[in-house]
């Protein structure tokens, strides 16, 4: 265990040591899909050599081998639906989400690495429209819908994702005119320990993260220092390292549109937040801490990666392609993944 963590501090200081050279910076190895057409938003980082991506077109692909090689574990029968998020406990478990009005947001599970897949939840309220999934471990986990009688609807599951049920509305606090979550990235809705979990919203006045204590039951809201008021504009992706230090990255998704106020941290859970010093350059839609750092973490979007060595004060390019989503493992296996079948893993 020591060796382990040992080994874990060495990579991880080499991944965020300011380079000498251009050729040291941590930059994106970009792995062959084979699915040029499909556009991942679903990315579930098992370790440095299993994935999980999901994306469009009804697809989900896995590797076992580091990326070297992927296998084409769509659900069958499924029709083409929009995926957009996915969360997998190892290489043969995983619960995907469907996202769309009414019955085209679902649910499907799979025990056997994608061999099979069962659908858990199939939406019947045709005002529902699902954007974001997450597990607290491997029983409970939590979806959410857009608003529905001016509260966002949660989800849950304690067996897994094998079965779903509705939670009352009553600890929700009211919506805004306009307010929804953006499912670009699968991190509008995050948790951190066995209780607490953010949603993060956007598309009305006020960017919005709401925080829940009691794995969804109450939840308290707070504005966020990102752009809003504009149905493009918001929060659109969360991460948080432990329940308390959290970063917030967004804007505004429509190209050519300025985003200079990008990113924003928390020290106290959520109940306030704070903009970064120097954000990144443009909007970004997906972020996630380096494991085993209290400082590093990555942020991505169409237009780049940034990092941070200094828990979100500030953010530094350090890649130019582009990318939906970033997830990271314990074995600081990281993976990014978006258009064009662009799927990537970070190297020195």
């Amino acid at each position: 265990m020591a060796l382990a963590a040992a080994v874990c501090a060495a990579a991880l200081a080499a991944l965020t040591a300011v380079p000498a050279q251009a050729h040291q910076r941590p930059q994106w190895d970009v792995k062959d899909t084979g699915v040029p057409d499909v556009r991942f938003r679903g990315l579930a980082a098992v370790g440095r050599h299993t994935a999980w991506v999901a994306g469009t077109g009804g697809t989900v692909l896995r590797t076992t081998d580091g990326g070297d090689t992927w296998r084409d574990v769509s659900p069958p029968g499924a029709g083409e639906p929009e995926f957009r998020d996915i969360e997998a406990f190892d290489a043969r478990r995983a619960v995907v989400l469907a996202i769309g009005e009414g019955e085209a947001s679902r649910v499907y599970r799979t025990d056997d690495g994608g061999a099979t897949w069962t659908e858990s939840f199939r939406n019947t309220d045709t005002r529902a429209f699902y954007d974001c999934l997450t597990f607290f471990d491997h029983r409970h986990g939590l979806a959410v819908s857009d608003p529905v009688d001016g509260r966002f609807r949660i989800l849950s599951t304690s067996d897994g994702g094998r079965s779903w049920k509705v939670l009352p509305a009553e600890g929700m606090p009211p919506a805004q005119d306009g307010e929804a979550g953006f499912a670009a990235s699968g991190q509008c809705l995050v948790s951190a320990g066995p209780r607490d979990v953010w949603l993060a919203t956007g598309g009305a006045a006020r960017a919005r993260v709401l925080h829940s204590a009691d794995r969804g039951l109450t939840w308290t809201a707070t504005d966020a220092p990102i752009p809003a008021g504009d149905p493009a504009r918001g929060v659109f992706a969360l991460a948080f390292r432990d329940r308390a230090h959290g970063l917030a990255v967004g804007g505004d998704y429509r190209p050519g549109q300025a985003s200079p106020r990008a990113a924003a941290r928390t020290p106290d859970a959520g109940r306030s937040w704070r903009p970064a010093d120097r954000p990144p350059p443009a909007y970004r839609s997906g972020v996630a801490w380096l494991p085993h750092s209290r400082t590093a973490a990555l942020a991505v979007g169409p237009t780049g990666t940034d990092l941070t060595t200094d828990g979100g004060h500030t953010w530094r390019t350090v890649d130019t392609g582009s990318y939906d989503t970033v997830d990271c493992a314990p074995d600081l296996g990281c993976w990014a993944a978006g258009e064009q079948g662009r799927v990537a893993r970070l190297e020195r």
